[in-house]
């Protein structure tokens, strides 16, 4: 079987292990000021608008989230490889912007999940490649930490190369060159680069590399910041602001998990009371057999 050239993206938001970019947040509680640093490399959660603005999904919910709380949204760039460093020692207070929360569970304390994501393989319309089977490249550390698990190891055996790009645009860049014949990236960020480049250029394939969820990741212990940030992100999914900022940036609404919680915690609680009801009937039915 032919080996391919495979290009992965290690851009500055990324980071070792089961994580994609993402943005951290301090939150000063108490003179109510939010200062998220984020990866400006990371469309649609997070980047520089043509207008040289910092915008994004996840920026503006973050936004809309000081909006509701009263506090002020400070938006800082910041080097993604010192993020943990400056989460634990108390310089930013969350990392929020495709944050992927498997294989991370006991790091951080976590919002529940919002986005539903996926990696997936995009390679070049007239590539001829149809099957995952035939190549397979990571544009995430979170992909890449993948590829690196004994069950990718044939794939990433087949490779003629892995090579390492510093961000997505790089990556394209390298398909439409025809330096490299596939790019994997989170299905969000793929369907922007499709929008932006020409969805007729590239083809998204069918099995993706793994599923994964996004969540807002805190210091450990950090359960009052994580509370009053989650319960005005619920709010907002419960109003449709959050339906509105998917479409703004042309995000799946498919991929938004943030009710499938609420609805969980609710047949959760229906089954308690049936449980309970059921438990007292059979009580009462005890009883009146006995009398």
């Amino acid at each position: 079987m032919k080996k391919r050239t495979v290009a992965v993206v290690m851009a500055a938001a990324m980071t070792i292990g089961m994580m994609v970019t993402g943005v951290s947040v301090q939150a000063g509680v108490e003179d109510k000021t939010l200062i998220v640093g984020f990866d400006a490399e990371y469309p649609p959660f997070g980047y520089k608008d043509d207008n040289g603005e910092y915008v994004g999904f996840d920026l503006d919910l973050a936004q809309e989230v000081c909006d509701n709380l009263g506090w002020e949204l400070v938006k800082k760039p910041i080097n993604w490889d010192s993020k943990d460093m400056e989460l634990n020692s108390g310089t930013i207070d969350c990392i929020w912007n495709g944050f992927t929360i498997n294989g991370r569970e006991d790091d951080y304390t976590w919002s529940d999940p919002y986005i539903n994501n996926e990696q997936v393989i995009v390679v070049a319309k007239d590539s001829g490649i149809e099957k995952l089977a035939n190549v397979v490249v990571q544009a995430a550390s979170a992909a890449l930490d993948a590829l690196n698990n004994d069950d990718n190891k044939e794939l990433k055996d087949s490779f003629a190369s892995l090579t390492e790009n510093p961000d997505y645009n790089t990556a394209f860049m390298n398909i439409d060159s025809g330096a490299a014949d596939a790019v994997a990236v989170d299905i969000g960020v793929a369907n922007y680069q499709l929008s932006q480049r020409g969805k007729d250029k590239y083809v998204i394939l069918d099995e993706p590399i793994q599923n994964e969820q996004y969540g807002i990741g805190f210091k450990k212990g950090n359960d009052e910041l994580k509370d009053l940030v989650w319960d005005e992100v619920k709010k907002l999914d419960e109003s449709g602001e959050v339906d509105k900022l998917a479409d703004k940036y042309e995000l799946d609404k498919s991929m938004l998990c943030i009710s499938e919680d609420k609805d969980k915690t609710e047949n959760s609680d229906s089954a308690e009371a049936d449980t309970e009801e059921s438990a007292d009937s059979t009580e009462k039915e005890t009883d009146s057999e006995s009398k």
